[in-house]
């Protein structure tokens, strides 16, 4: 197992290479181009100056988060064949760069979503936090407003202006696209990338919806063990994985999250681990990792890790903003730090209890 940090880029990240560094037991960074077009292929220079960065700061890069895919692979336009074609020469340079991690998301408009991203919590902290009861109150577009005007002035993945400025028009594209189109078109495009991913060693992990329900009656498939199992039969390779996240996962009290990852032993090429509170099955928010501050046994999640031999990296996810620190909601330095160490110290106790 190795312990890292999501990194936006110097650019767009409040934290810095320097500041994560200094993290006990951290030794890559999970990032991305962040300013890239979604469906143009990555050039060799971005790429190599992205590596170049992380690296001379003594870290590494542990993979990709995210290669984002474009509408009309999602959506099985007649035209998606050239954005899989992209998406193919992204990977293959990223190979070649020696980076053999993409996590993704086949997730239609929205990436995550939250209703609050700093709900205050009894000892001061503020946190992301989701409560069906507004989503039922809203449209999309104020959604959009909301989290835009809380998000401290950073973009938010998968909340980028210049995409939410279309969303009624991407609401139109996708309204003949229920779970099962969504699934063909899935199917399509791991069969096309699926030798490249071969020829260059390139984990795909899948990472799941979030929350693991249909939102605004778009379709949410990568949601509990049945669909994920299914995802992994229909395009039966290695490197056709996922990204484990307990959160997203968890935030359906029916999954069974240990279970889950027993099942999916040798397809978990990733893994975000962090724990929710739960105020109702349909009202939650993100607590600290440590098990008591919230709903989920984080030493049972990370002992089924050990047991099915898991040894990607893994990252501390959606902390709360604490000791008052001003960063991307979910993502600041201090609380992930915290988390960091204590997934560490976790790992390190039950590696000493096997021997």
């Amino acid at each position: 197992m190795e312990m890292t940090l999501r990194w936006y880029g110097s650019k767009h990240d409040s934290v810095t290479l320097e500041q994560i560094r200094q993290i006990p037991g951290v030794t890559g960074v999970i990032t991305t181009l962040y300013d890239s077009v979604p469906g143009e292929a990555w050039s060799v220079q971005d790429i190599q100056a992205m590596k170049d960065e992380v690296e001379a700061a003594g870290l590494h890069v542990s993979g990709i988060e995210s290669v984002n895919i474009h509408d009309a692979i999602k959506i099985g336009t007649p035209d998606r064949d050239q954005y899989i074609d992209h998406y193919i020469t992204t990977l293959e340079r990223l190979g070649q760069a020696d980076i053999h991690l993409v996590c993704y998301n086949f997730m239609p408009v929205f990436d995550w979503t939250r209703t609050e991203l700093a709900r205050k919590r009894p000892d001061g902290s503020t946190v992301l936090a989701y409560n069906q009861e507004t989503v039922d109150k809203l449209n999309p577009e104020d959604m959009f407003a909301s989290i835009d005007s809380d998000s401290n002035g950073f973009v938010l993945p998968g909340w980028e202006p210049e995409r939410m400025s279309k969303i009624k028009d991407l609401f139109d594209l996708y309204k003949e696209v229920d779970a099962e189109k969504l699934f063909e078109n899935l199917k399509y495009f791991l069969e096309r990338i699926m030798p490249v991913c071969d020829k260059y060693d390139i984990n795909m992990a899948i990472h799941p919806d979030d929350p693991a329900w249909s939102v605004f009656g778009l379709p949410r498939i990568i949601i509990n063990k049945e669909n994920i199992l299914r995802m992994m039969k229909m395009v039966d390779n290695s490197h056709n994985g996922v990204t484990f996240c307990s959160g997203s996962y968890g935030t359906n009290l029916e999954n069974d999250l240990p279970d889950m990852i027993r099942s999916l032993k040798g397809r978990i090429h990733f893994a975000h681990v962090r724990n929710l509170k739960f105020n109702s099955p349909t009202d939650f928010e993100e607590a600290a990792h440590l098990s008591s501050d919230g709903t989920f046994d984080m030493y049972e999640i990370m002992k089924a890790l050990y047991e099915i031999g898991f040894e990607g990296p893994v990252r501390p996810d959606h902390g709360r903003m604490i000791w008052g620190e001003v960063a991307m909601p979910g993502y600041g330095l201090y609380d992930r730090s915290l988390g960091a160490a204590y997934l560490n110290g976790l790992w390190e106790a039950i590696v000493k209890s096997q021997k």
